[in-house]
Order: structure tokens, then C-alpha cells, then sequence
């Protein structure tokens, strides 16, 4: 059985770690850190230090506009057409 350590942030469940023989792989399940989904790291700290790091970098960095998402903007471009 593997063995799996909880990622919080804060008190946020943010991920897991499972132990594998070259370190530690990370499960991402907030969205804010898919892009560390996957990902191994040497050390358990790296782990956290990483996920801590990565969220609060999104965090600061606020929603993301409507208006720079494709979707919203194709929808804008539609709308204002005089066709």
C-alpha cells in the first residue's frame, strides 16, 4: 500500500503526496494547482513549500478577468458584429 501524506494550505486541503522510490509525487486537487499535478519532488517539504508557494502566487494574482477568458471574449466579438 502506498503511503500518502495530506496537503493543506492554511487549512486548505490543496492536494496529496504519494510516497513513490524517487521522492514524492503531488496530486493536485485544487485547481489552482493543476499545474503541479503530477509532479515529483525529493522531500515531503518541497512538497508543501511548493503547493504553499504556487497557491498563494494565484491567489495574489485575483480572478481572472471575463474579458481575457476566449469563451467571453468570442461571445463579445459575436454580439458587437452587425451581421
Amino acid at each position: 500500500m502506498s503511503q500518502s501524506h495530506i496537503i493543506e494550505v492554511d487549512g486548505a486541503f490543496v492536494g496529496v503526496a504519494v510516497r513513490i522510490d524517487r521522492g514524492y509525487r503531488f496530486v493536485a486537487t485544487d485547481l489552482r494547482l493543476d499545474e503541479l499535478d503530477t509532479s515529483i519532488w525529493p522531500t515531503l517539504d518541497d512538497v508543501r513549500r511548493l503547493a504553499r508557494r504556487s497557491l498563494l502566487a494565484a491567489t495574489s494574482a485575483g480572478p481572472v478577468s471575463p474579458a481575457l477568458h476566449a469563451g467571453a471574449h468570442l461571445t463579445s466579438v459575436r454580439e458587437g458584429s452587425s451581421r
